[in-house]
């Protein structure tokens, strides 16, 4: 699959910030947490690392975003999103096997346990679980290429 990249800007803030509030509402016991302040960290989050987004491109067209950076000794996932009407074209999987070939350190990222579609990939790209967080997450990881 042909991908291209290009760095997220300003711009893209409310875009990136709205697929998270989404996934957050879809998929998080909003009762057991502050849900204005998780809403707030998540935008701020946002702001600080817009230049290091990369906006997906897909056919001349913008289809999601991701945001793989290194944490101590490890590369990070987060925010990985393919916009509804993308999904289940290989565009996740195209973008991961990517990322894959930028590092041998290990890569992990946060999903929510009812994500099953999300942990059904992951898995089959070689990620497991290592850690459960509160109720509603699970770190999953996958070991270097090395």
């Amino acid at each position: 699959m042909d991908l291209t990249y290009k760095n997220a800007d300003e711009s893209d803030i409310e875009c990136i910030f709205n697929l998270n509030k989404k996934l957050i509402d879809q998929y998080e016991d909003i009762k057991s947490i502050d849900y204005e302040k998780v809403l707030l960290w998540v935008h701020k989050k946002i702001e600080r690392h817009i230049y290091e987004y990369k906006c997906i491109i897909f056919e001349e067209k913008k289809v999601g975003y991701y945001f793989f950076h290194k944490v101590d000794s490890k590369m990070e996932m987060d925010d990985l999103y393919v916009f509804e009407g993308y999904r289940n074209l290989g565009i996740g999987t195209t973008v991961l096997n990517n990322c894959f070939e930028e590092t041998d350190l290990p890569i992990f990222l946060y999903v929510f346990k009812k994500n099953i579609k999300s942990i059904k990939l992951y898995s089959l790209l070689g990620f497991r679980v290592i850690e459960v967080c509160g109720n509603t997450r699970y770190i999953m990881q996958k070991q270097g290429n090395i």
